[in-house]
């Protein structure tokens, strides 16, 4: 269903909000963001709102070109009450990235598969190369125009999730592309894309590099140190660009656990489903067949030391030859 004069009449008469996933990147910014404008039109003020934080420069800067005001869950909290109307942007409930805010989750619009199905008044889940793309189709349906900065916001968000079209892109996100591209701001949309990693970037790029270990066509790395879950996916798009390596596993280290990005090349190995499989009854993990993350807190690890790493790797490992077993049946 992806008529937004549904989704408008379902939010009238409470506060809405538009809830990305808990480290919002420049797809799920931009999705909330046109999705807010466009139920503007139709009389809906909202909220964009997440939990976690901000931790990729690239969707700093996306904040500051677009001026896009995004409100932490814990300064929003204490004013939300349960009849709030929530909608879920570029994630689902009870996907493992996401916080159960206080509210009526009533409407969910994202480009992920659903691996813990949740029932919704408004669903429009589909899978594309950017979430972006599915809000950027609202428009050319109801043909209400986006400003520019919209229209960029958007194209943006498609370029960063499909790496420059490279990655997971179907027949529909070209075709909003071709509609995006003559409206955007094509000068705000280079500066965006330009000068994107910090200085601070390059540690975690070197441990990464010093800890790579090849299985058959597998490269598992880790980063023994926290870095931003944006910046350990970027890694992991990195450990996938090696010849030898089809398929990436990289893990970030942290007080409260271990952060997981998987990237895989061939259609065999679906990047979701092995997250998912590797981390069942440990953590939590998904995503689409090329990309995916997950998390495994600390009480499900191992005591600290090198057998950590093993664990997380044989996780994996039994998961793929779990895969490869079931293929041959």
């Amino acid at each position: 269903m992806n008529d937004i004069k549904t989704l408008a009449g379902l939010c009238q008469g409470s506060p809405v909000y538009i809830q990305t996933h808990d480290f919002p990147d420049p797809d799920a910014i931009a999705s909330a963001y046109g999705l807010q404008k466009l139920l503007a039109n139709y009389g809906v003020e909202s909220v964009l709102c997440y939990d976690g934080k901000i931790d990729k420069l690239s969707a700093s800067k996306m904040l500051d070109a677009f001026r896009i005001a995004m409100s932490s869950y814990k300064c929003l909290v204490e004013g939300m009450r349960e009849t709030d109307r929530i909608i879920c942007v570029d994630t689902q409930k009870h996907g493992g990235n996401v916080t159960d805010f206080v509210g009526d989750e009533i409407a969910c619009i994202d480009h992920h598969p659903t691996f813990v199905p949740a029932e919704y008044r408004y669903q429009d889940i589909r899978i594309t190369g950017a979430c972006a793309t599915l809000v950027a189709e609202y428009y050319a349906l109801s043909g209400i125009e986006p400003d520019k900065d919209t229209a960029t916001a958007l194209l943006y968000g498609m370029k960063m999730d499909t790496l420059q079209f490279t990655r997971g892109v179907t027949e529909l996100d070209i075709r909003m592309f071709g509609y995006l591209f003559p409206r955007c701001d094509q000068e705000k949309l280079s500066d965006l894309e330009r000068n994107n990693m910090e200085f601070n970037d390059l540690k975690a790029y070197g441990a990464a590099i010093e800890n790579i270990e090849l299985y058959d066509r597998v490269g598992f790395s880790t980063i023994p140190f926290p870095c931003p879950d944006a910046l350990v996916a970027v890694i992991s798009d990195f450990i996938l660009s090696l010849v030898e390596v089809e398929v990436a596993v990289v893990s970030s280290f942290r007080k409260n656990g271990v952060k997981l990005s998987v990237r895989s090349e061939i259609p065999e190995i679906h990047a979701g489903n092995l997250l998912h499989r590797a981390l069942q009854g440990i953590g939590d993990g998904g995503g689409h067949a090329s990309m995916g993350g997950g998390f495994i807190s600390k009480e499900r690890l191992p005591e600290p030391g090198r057998y950590q790493e093993d664990y997380i790797r044989n996780l994996f490992l039994d998961a793929l030859a779990e895969e490869g077993d079931r293929k041959k049946r």
